[in-house]
């Protein structure tokens, strides 16, 4: 029987609190305020109780395992909204400088009674330093939430951690959540976040110190990918900053934040966005302006008209959150978007994969996409992703489905807009419009280095890391938005005409969460009799020259995007099909990712 290593250390956890310090024993007091508005702190309107005392002291500890850890006395703490208003924080951990134990060999898991739940994470996957262990939150007047705090020295641990120390403090966080931030992303256990170095793809702080992963104003979006089982760990356990290799690279994500919007018309007639400071001239159906919008936390449904009047400005009547932000019951705070068409796990076969449920999805540059493939086929497998022992390492909690419109649409919206490529100054006049994918090969990620419709010089002209000719494809202009909206392979999105299954492969229709149903075929009333606020259609209908065209019992099922031999392709491009052809090359898919 193998002994176990014991290790003398000692984990303190110094708890502070940033509005009112409860208990005489406590030694320290600090505040920490984020957000363009000053908070009113005079009487406060959180209250953080660390009821229990002022550290853990875990002494002369053994490395243990998951279950054993889990079995461990838990710290809590309780945070409670004391005023009128919402109170939005999150939960840091700050490391002291001192520490002689490296973090990656403590694991922890924190739950809330609000549902809140980390799952065992070993601490080095946060991050080395200073990092977020609970995102964005928010408190209602008069609500409290407890957290429950587990922490153990990891099983694996070895001789190197005998006599070493480790001490952090716990930091609870309160914002003025108006300043229009987006909400942080949500990563799933197997997802590792990204920035780009200028040549390659780095291991980034999910903390997001300094904007070193994303900064929304400045288009950069963020991203994150999942890598092979065999490197996974690794590059877990890696340091920020670590080179991630796009060899070991199987998925690349793109955080789109919940948002509420609003169209503006500068004539009181004609809903084609605001000129701003991003068009030289009056916006038109072929030339659109910028799409109003605002960053907004998963509880604020705005359902305003989704239009105005720019001379008027904007009411709070005006705003309306997109419907792809509700999956089934639950209100998210974001959605991750592959970042290129889908690819398979065998892009050799014939379109890239072809019709087959059998293989896995890969989302890359550089990659064959997955054509001629039903959409029961491509619902199946993006949902096989998050199976058990699946090769992501994405857990149950995350799910992965094939694309809905509504979903499309909050991508193309976020693109219109000052956080998108209309507001990317390398960018005027016609070349505001996402550059188009020519490639005759379906290779994702390629750009033709303009939005030109014209059919010549087929390849991959320019690729997606070559900046302006090649990033002037993606949604911002830059390398952090989404590729392959225009042109390239045209992409089936879960969008049906009134149960109408054509040839789909479906039996029966799936969940009514995975899909959008529309039950008209005039898309002026396709929603309930009513028009189809957030969905991209009558309120985009034909921007950019765009062509557009409504589902109906003949064409039962959505496509978006365009092929890559159409005229008038685009992001804006809607039209329905019926037929699912292994002739018809062109058809593939994109994946979302919620994670609950």
């Amino acid at each position: 029987m193998t002994k176990k290593k014991y290790i003398v250390i000692s984990v303190v956890i110094i708890l502070i609190s940033i509005i009112a310090l409860i208990g005489a024993s406590y030694a320290l007091l600090t505040m920490t305020i984020e957000g363009d508005k000053e908070i009113t702190l005079t009487a406060g309107i959180l209250k953080v109780d660390f009821s229990e005392g002022d550290n853990i002291s875990i002494e002369n500890s053994a490395p243990m395992s998951d279950k054993e850890g889990l079995q461990t006395t838990p710290y809590t703490f309780t945070v409670t909204n004391t005023g009128n208003i919402n109170a939005y924080y999150h939960v840091s951990l700050e490391e002291d400088s001192n520490n002689t134990l490296s973090n990656s060999n403590l694991k922890m898991k924190i739950t809330g009674n609000n549902g809140y739940d980390s799952g065992v994470i070993r601490v080095s996957d946060y991050g080395i330093g200073s990092f977020e262990i609970i995102g964005e939150d928010v408190l209602e007047p008069s609500d409290t939430v407890t957290y429950t705090l587990y922490m153990w020295l990891d099983e694996d641990a070895g001789n190197e951690a005998q006599g070493t120390i480790y001490q952090s403090k716990i930091v609870v966080t309160s914002y003025d959540r108006e300043q229009n931030s987006p909400n942080a992303p949500m990563l799933d256990e197997g997802m590792i976040p990204v920035t780009y170095d200028g040549s390659n793809w780095v291991k980034a702080d999910r903390t997001n110190i300094n904007n070193s992963w994303y900064n929304y104003n400045d288009l950069m979006w963020a991203n994150a990918v999942t890598v092979s089982e065999s490197t996974r760990s690794t590059y877990k356990s890696a340091a920020v900053g670590t080179v991630v290799n796009m060899d070991d690279i199987e998925t690349m994500w793109v955080w789109i934040p919940r948002y509420s919007y609003s169209i503006g018309s500068e004539d009181g007639t004609n809903y084609y966005g605001k000129q701003g400071t991003y068009l030289d001239t009056t916006p038109t159906v072929e030339l659109p302006g910028e799409i109003d919008v605002k960053f907004v936390s998963e509880n604020t449904k705005d359902r305003g008209s989704a239009k105005y009047i720019v001379s008027e400005g904007i009411s709070d009547d005006d705003w309306y959150t997109p419907d792809a932000f509700t999956f089934g019951d639950e209100e998210l705070r974001g959605i991750w978007v592959g970042k290129f068409e889908t690819s398979s796990s065998n892009p050799n076969e014939e379109d890239g994969g072809g019709n087959t449920a059998n293989l896995d999805v890969i989302i890359k540059p550089n990659a064959f996409s997955w054509r001629s493939i039903t959409v029961s086929n491509a619902f199946n497998v993006s949902l096989k992703m998050n199976n058990a022992g699946n090769r992501y390492g994405i857990e149950s909690t995350t799910d992965t489905h094939m694309m809905k419109n509504s979903e499309w649409r909050v991508v193309a919206y976020l693109t219109q807009s000052k956080y998108g490529k209309l507001g990317n100054s390398n960018f005027s006049g016609s070349n505001k419009e996402i550059y188009q994918n020519k490639s005759d090969s379906y290779i994702t990620g390629c750009s033709y280095g303009s939005p030109s419709n014209e059919n010549t010089d087929y390849g991959c002209q320019y690729t997606y890391d070559i900046d302006i000719n090649g990033t002037g494809a993606s949604t911002t202009g830059n390398i952090y938005g989404v590729y392959d909206t225009s042109g390239g392979a045209w992409e089936y999105v879960m969008g049906n005409y009134n149960d109408v299954l054509g040839n789909s492969g479906f039996v029966n229709m799936p969940e009514s969460k995975y899909y959008d149903k529309y039950i008209d075929g005039d898309y002026n009333i396709a929603c309930n009799g009513s028009v189809c606020l957030s969905h991209a259609l009558t309120e985009t209908a034909g921007w950019y020259n765009d062509h557009y065209n409504m589902l109906d019992e003949e064409r039962s099922w959505m496509i978006r995007g365009g092929h890559y031999t159409l005229s008038h392709v685009g992001i804006f491009y809607v039209t329905g099909v019926s037929y699912f052809d292994s002739s018809e090359k062109g058809g593939t898919f994109r994946l979302v990712a919620t994670i609950r």
